[in-house]
């Protein structure tokens, strides 16, 4: 389903790179020592890189970083922007998301770009939200009239999430680590959404037989590799479906991501490459 996306992105970033004599270009914003933030830009830059986008990676310290955003806002070349997070000590996270121009919020992390989702006006919504959306209409995963449940609430995946299925026709319900007798609610999910953020937290206990079930989780493993906020192995005993981790839900999120900075680029330009 990504390599479906990647497709379209460098057909259209090839004639986009040959009209503006530059490529769609996301300038990426980090600072922090996070090795699964540096991990996620290196992937970024190397997919963007495959398929004809650029990518301007700019570091910051914390005091310093709502000004460089508000510089590449002002960028004419960057055409999307991205915070990497966590953000660098020093830094305030609401101002570096303001800073961000609305029409390069790419990753749908200005608070306006929430509203306008919830609105269903939205431009960019989240790269990772969307690319579950993403997912299961590639798979032909009926979502009308369907109980759809969204366990965790972040601005990032889960509240975003629940916004684009709810404009699909499902009917949403939201839940988290402190909901009550959290497995009597999962259970009566037909499609389960899960991006609570805690390794493992989801057996199948909470699952319908029969569900779908999206894992947004990514937690590196000791002894390596990567586990999710599902119990993948048990999981997939009673679900019809199952993301694994990794694999699943991630390659959707950078392929998305490139399609809306592209998108955003188009929309700046315009097809005749005015600005």
């Amino acid at each position: 389903m990504a390599e479906a996306i990647w497709q379209r992105v460098a057909a259209e970033a090839a004639a986009f790179a040959a009209r503006m004599a530059r490529p769609a270009t996301l300038g990426l914003v980090g600072g922090s020592d996070d090795e699964a933030a540096a991990s996620y830009a290196r992937q970024i830059e190397r997919q963007f890189a495959r398929r004809g986008l650029g990518v301007a990676a700019h570091t910051s310290d914390g005091p310093h970083l709502v000004g460089l955003v508000a510089e590449l806002s002002a960028e004419q070349t960057i055409d999307g922007i991205l915070l990497l997070t966590p953000l660098p000590p020093g830094a305030d996270p609401r101002r570096a998301a303001l800073a961000i121009d609305p029409d390069k919020d790419v990753d749908g992390q200005h608070p306006a770009s929430l509203g306008r989702l919830g609105q269903r006006r939205g431009q960019f919504a989240p790269a990772t939200a969307l690319g579950g959306l993403r997912l299961l209409e590639h798979y032909q995963v009926p979502l009308r009239g369907r109980r759809v449940t969204v366990v965790g609430r972040s601005p990032v995946v889960g509240l975003p999430l629940a916004l684009l299925l709810l404009d699909q026709d499902a009917t949403v319900s939201i839940c988290h680590s402190r909901t009550a007798d959290l497995a009597a609610v999962t259970r009566e999910a037909e499609v389960l959404c899960v991006a609570v953020g805690r390794p493992a937290m989801i057996g199948p206990e909470h699952v319908q037989p029969g569900a779908v079930v999206l894992d947004f989780g990514t937690h590196p493993l000791p002894e390596g590799g990567m586990q999710g906020d599902v119990q993948t192995a048990r999981v997939a005993e009673v679900a019809a479906a199952i993301t694994p981790v990794p694999g699943g839900t991630g390659p959707t999120t950078v392929a998305v991501l490139a399609e809306q900075t592209l998108r955003a680029a188009l929309a700046r330009h315009g097809p005749s490459g005015g600005a």
